[in-house]
């Protein structure tokens, strides 16, 4: 299975690149974004882009890809809606249009979140942007689609996140994780959990196509 990485930098998406480089299955991983991971092994192509609404300049190297895991985004902090909606919405869904036209066979996972209004209409705003956002992206022709809605990830394997307050958060909460895991086992995934669910669902399916962190956890 050949893969595309969007958001390799971040905290997710540097738990799926671990498990994807891992995986005996995959065998090309390919990272699309800014900046490049900086990470070295023979499976990994690294494409450094600056502009994601265009990639017209690089799509030759992003033929032939079997999956693709999708876990770039902003958070809504100090970003008014149309900000938020060209990072979260327009953004996406540039790069998923381009993936379904070279990419038919492809299956796109989508890294989503707990709350995600799918009715478009809620009061909240990250959450009508979203579901606006998954809404669109089940609409294109994929081979399978797939909206993931994780709660708390917590980070292993040497994973950090790339905003303070949430490395501050995790730090503060160490010590508590395995008690509040024990508590409640489905509530809660780490990353290596979620990288390996989204290789079970590039492989195997799910019945769902959107999928709450239970769902995850049990993949």
């Amino acid at each position: 299975m050949d893969v595309l990485i969007l958001g390799a930098t971040g905290m997710v998406g540097q738990g799926v690149l671990r498990e994807c480089l891992l995986d005996g299955g995959v065998t090309r991983v390919v990272t699309l974004g800014r900046t490049a991971t900086r990470q070295k092994h023979p499976k990994l192509r690294e494409i450094v882009h600056s502009n994601l609404l265009d990639l017209s300049a690089v799509e030759d190297q992003l033929i032939g890809l079997d999956a693709c895991f999708y876990s770039l985004g902003a958070s809504a902090a100090g970003l008014s809606e149309a900000e938020y909606a060209r990072i979260n919405y327009e953004m996406t869904l540039a790069v998923a249009e381009t993936l379904a036209r070279l990419n038919p066979g492809m299956t796109f996972i989508y890294v989503s979140g707990t709350g995600t209004d799918r009715s478009e209409r809620g009061r909240v705003m990250w959450a009508r942007v979203k579901g606006r956002t998954e809404n669109a992206l089940l609409r294109l022709p994929f081979k399978a689609a797939y909206m993931l809605r994780p709660g708390l990830i917590v980070p292993m394997h040497g994973v950090r996140s790339k905003t303070r307050l949430y490395r501050v958060f995790y730090t503060v909460m160490t010590p508590f994780l395995p008690v509040l895991k024990a508590l409640f086992p489905r509530a809660i995934i780490t990353t290596e959990q979620l990288g390996r669910a989204m290789l079970r669902l590039a492989r195997s399916g799910y019945s769902k196509h959107v999928l709450e962190t239970t769902d995850i956890a049990a993949l």
